[in-house]
């Protein structure tokens, strides 16, 4: 039943890929780093949970052929394009708000941290990555390389994006835990706005490249 899982020179050349493209900075790091200012090592690590999550939902939609009609379809993609970059530049201008609340503020690092719940960062992880095109569009790309026409090719895309899944937490939680070391100083009142503010300019940046871009 699962004759499809190969440790073969495919395989490690899936890893190696998935590996870079994994440490390269992107929308998924700059989450994670956002959210652990904001409430700790916790959302840094719930957020990361729920990016990686997403993934599965991809492998099932590019197996499914999903992403075809999408990318063949100018409107729907257009669409989920403009869902998630306008996802993005909401995300961004919460931090910027929430940099101009902070800023100047007088208080102890350990209270500058903001307690949200845990759905909070499980929410906006997981619809960070699920409403984000170029993951699509990767994915429908990038998978078929590596599944062989013998293969079910839905077990075998879950069983590649769960080896993505491993990749990108050992590194989204590494980043969360750099970042979660350096809590005290960093969730300093100054320090934490200029944070917010640099990470919600970068989002919104994000955005809206990514709902200009053709």
């Amino acid at each position: 039943m699962f004759d499809f899982i190969q440790f073969d020179t495919a395989f490690w050349s899936f890893v190696v890929a998935i590996t870079l493209l994994t440490v390269t900075p992107g929308v998924d790091t700059l989450l994670v780093i956002r959210n652990t200012l904001r409430g700790g090592l916790r959302d840094g690590v719930l957020t990361s949970v729920a990016i990686c999550a997403g993934l599965f939902v991809h492998a099932l939609v590019s197996s499914a052929g999903i992403s075809l009609i999408l990318l063949q379809s100018a409107w729907a993609f257009s669409a989920l394009k403009l869902v998630g970059a306008a996802y993005l530049v909401w995300l961004g201008i919460k931090s910027l708000l929430s940099a101009r609340r902070t800023r100047g503020l007088d208080i102890q690092a350990d209270v500058a941290r903001q307690r949200v719940s845990l759905w909070q960062p499980l929410r906006e992880g997981f619809l960070s990555n699920v409403l984000n095109p170029k993951t699509v569009v990767f994915y429908m790309a990038f998978l078929p390389q590596f599944i062989a026409p013998t293969d079910p090719a839905i077990l075998k895309s879950l069983w590649l994006a769960g080896v993505h899944f491993v990749i990108a937490n050992l590194w989204q939680i590494g980043v969360a835990v750099m970042v979660g070391g350096a809590g005290r100083w960093l969730a300093r009142p100054r320090v934490a706005s200029w944070m917010e503010g640099i990470t919600g300019t970068v989002m919104v940046a994000l955005g809206a490249r990514l709902a200009l871009s053709r």
